[in-house]
């Protein structure tokens, strides 16, 4: 390990030493990660639940609650599970004891699963039906629809099912991870007084969760796929009774462990992981309502799980499967009305972007600024012979991406280096793939630094301009090198020629490809090495700065906050006069508003139509204001496991966008804002700020793109920029 990733390493240790010490202290200073998560995934659900947003929108809000949960409970409950079985007994931040945080956190989702299926058959089921949009079961369909299920049964599903029956021949079958399936209670017919055994039917994975039914034009009628498989039971057991059927889904520990000092690489150590993943112990039960107790119990007992972590469904198992609906449904007027981001022209006097980026920056805010940009940028280093070599990281992104064409016309002609991250959660067996057809096409493929994922997201040129000088062009941004998802996830992109940041770029690939470090990366600042020590250094500096009577704001925008380090220097910052606005998607330990701790401190989520991912770090610094843009969150996972690049905006057209259209809209915000208060809870920016005008950050965002309202639209919000009376007298009498 380099000696400044030691040095961040002992800085996050020792402020974890000093929060153990206060173990009496720390339910007040943290609020707890399970709660936060869990809140977080409560505010998707209220979009679902939200009588404003179209129908299909408001489906696919909940079917992402479900994807959500899904993850959560293989990666974080799975997590806890294990570090149980471990034996371990220290306290986390909130002061819970791994049990504890287990218990707590398996309560929270009994309760949100509740909540869902109120939304799913409360809300959305009687509004589809409204539509003529509905969900059948098999008993409502008519002659005409039922042959077609008949004949549909016969021709795509009976082909890919194996039933299985349970005995001393044939063991419980080994249930892959989220599948979908049919337990039945079976009796054989020639020993009615015989036992009762246990069946089992895999629903094909490969087909949609609901078959969609002959219906008048603009109606649309669906079966549960699962359903048209049980009105065939009785034919696939012929010598059985069936007594009961429910259907099931089993989750397991998806965590991704290895030890590396025993792989033969770093590649082959994924692949052999993913094989092994199959083999993770359940965590979840989900089965429907009402079902046989005997079959509950008997998969309870077959999958080794405590009652506590079976969940029974009223409704179709795995709701995350309704997105089905939202792309099948072509009903624009129950969808958000379309939006096309705005396109980048070129000044008059440049022919290509090299040329634009010799005259200034370009900042990009995506979904509202569109991707192409960056997808030319590639493109053109690929197909410009004045391009003499292209260098790129990934993370994830998606299989028909651009970049990766990009990258291997490239290696046709000059010099071609990929860094991918084989390691990106869910997407192992997406990159190594890909990584495979790089090194095939002859690019150079690399996995970065041993032990820590690459998720910085950086593009590098080196160009031979027509003056004869050799530049370095760079793109650097807050998300994935990913075309699909930039429609929708909110990011911002930096494309740049300014040597300073181009040649630390530079650097910065010479420590992924060769772990070669210097000391100094600024003006990046560079996970695991010097991010966390100098994002402290920004925090003290607003500290220092407030004492000393000069304006001092921090205003964050990111995912998560989760860092110790960084929200103690937070509390002491607002302490000192600091004014400090939280825009974090997700969660967020640090509670906000506590008098004499925290009270300078305010944080806003906004969820909406689009994922909110970008990083943006902003410091008022005296006046002369500081803004860095980056992939990394306030986590310890990103300051200290990850190399991760937050790099400074310096154009100054560029900073005004920031500081006068961007964060400004989000601090404004009341119809998708939720505001946290200091348990942890959250409520709408609407009902705290009940005089404030009704304004929606991404909507505006949108129609600024669409040039129909001016930045003057933003309604004005009091954002401090001076330091408190009190600090300035404290400063005053100092001197």
């Amino acid at each position: 390990m380099c000696s400044l990733h030691r040095k961040s390493c002992r800085l996050a240790n020792t402020a974890l030493n000093v929060l153990m010490a206060r173990t009496n202290k720390k339910q007040k200073l943290f609020t707890g990660r399970d709660h936060s998560w869990m809140q977080f995934n409560r505010r998707v659900l209220e979009e679902a639940e939200d009588p404003s947003n179209p129908l299909l929108e408001r489906v696919k809000f909940l079917a992402i609650t479900g994807s959500n949960l899904d993850e959560y409970v293989e990666i974080r409950q799975a997590g806890l599970m294990q570090r149980i079985e471990d034996g371990y007994r220290e306290q986390g931040y909130d002061g819970l004891r791994p049990d504890e945080a287990l218990a707590s956190l398996t309560a929270d989702i009994h309760t949100f699963v509740d909540a869902q299926y109120r939304c799913w058959n409360d809300l959305l089921l009687p509004e589809l039906r409204k539509q003529s949009i509905r969900l059948l079961e098999w008993d409502e369909l008519n002659e005409e629809a039922q042959s077609y299920a008949r004949g549909y049964f016969q021709r795509e599903v009976d082909p890919l099912l194996t039933p299985i029956a349970i005995d001393p021949a044939h063991p419980f079958p080994r249930v892959l991870n989220k599948a979908l399936c049919l337990a039945l209670l079976l009796r054989r017919k020639r020993k009615s007084s015989g036992p009762q055994v246990l069946g089992v039917v895999t629903v094909p994975r490969a087909l949609p969760r609901f078959v969609r039914l002959p219906a008048e034009d603009g109606k649309y009628d669906y079966l549960l796929l699962q359903d048209l498989i049980a009105q065939h039971l009785a034919g696939m057991y012929r010598g059985y009774e069936v007594l009961s059927r429910v259907a099931f889904r089993v989750t397991r520990n998806s965590n991704l462990y290895f030890e590396e000092e025993e792989a033969r690489s770093l590649l082959e150590t994924i692949r052999v992981e993913l094989h092994n993943r199959r083999k993770g112990d359940s965590v979840r039960l989900e089965i429907e309502t009402g079902a046989d107790q005997e079959i509950a119990e008997r998969l309870r007992v077959n999958f080794e799980l405590d009652e506590e972590q079976v969940f029974r469904d009223d409704g179709p198992v795995n709701l995350s499967r309704v997105m089905f609906f939202y792309s099948d449904i072509q009903r624009p007027d129950l969808k958000f009305p379309p939006f096309t981001p705005k396109p980048l022209h070129l000044s008059r006097k440049s022919t290509n972007i090299f040329d634009e980026l010799r005259l200034h920056d370009l900042l990009l805010h995506h979904p509202y600024d569109s991707y192409d940009p960056v997808v030319d940028f590639i493109q053109q280093g690929a197909e410009d012979p004045a391009v003499v070599s292209m260098k790129q990281t990934l993370y994830r992104t998606s299989q028909d991406s651009p970049v990766f064409a990009a990258l291997i016309e490239a290696a046709a002609t000059k010099e071609a280096t990929l860094v991918v991250e084989l390691m990106a959660r869910f997407d192992e067996a997406s990159n190594i793939r890909w990584a495979r057809s790089m090194e095939d096409a002859g690019v150079q493929v690399f996995h970065g630094v041993v032990g820590l994922k690459t998720h910085c997201k950086l593009a590098m040129l080196v160009r031979r301009d027509e003056d004869g000088v050799t530049r370095r062009y760079c793109h650097l941004g807050t998300g994935n090198y990913n075309p699909v998802t930039s429609r929708f996830y909110t990011d911002l992109s930096l494309l740049t020629c300014d040597s300073q940041i181009t040649e630390r770029v530079h650097m910065v690939f010479n420590y992924l490809t060769a772990h070669a470090e210097i000391d100094d990366y600024r003006p990046l600042l560079v996970a695991p090495l010097t991010m966390a020590e100098s994002f402290l250094g920004l925090i003290r500096r607003e500290q220092e700065h407030a004492q000393a009577g000069r304006p001092a704001h921090i205003i964050a925008k990111m995912n998560a906050l989760l860092e110790p380090s960084v929200i103690e220097a937070l509390y002491q910052a607002s302490q000192a006069g600091v004014e400090i606005d939280l825009i974090i998607r997700g969660l967020c330990i640090l509670r906000p508003g506590v008098k004499g701790m925290s009270s300078r401190i305010r944080v806003r989520s906004v969820v909406g139509r689009f994922l909110e991912h970008s990083r943006i770090f902003h410091f008022a610094n005296g006046g002369d204001d500081e803004i860095y843009l980056g992939s990394a969150d306030w986590m310890p996972r990103n300051l200290f496991e990850r190399c991760e690049v937050a790099f400074p905006v310096r154009d100054l057209a560029a900073k005004a966008r920031i500081h006068e259209e961007i964060l400004p809209a989000y601090l404004a915000d009341t119809v998708k804002a939720r505001l946290q208060q200091a348990d942890g809870s959250y409520l709408r920016a609407s009902k705290v700020n009940k005089d404030a005008p009704g304004f929606s950050s991404q909507d505006f965002l949108m129609q600024l793109a669409e040039g129909k309202v001016e930045i003057s639209g933003i309604p004005s919000i009091h954002v401090p920029r001076k330091p408190a009376r009190a600090a300035v007298k404290k400063a005053a009498a100092a001197d």
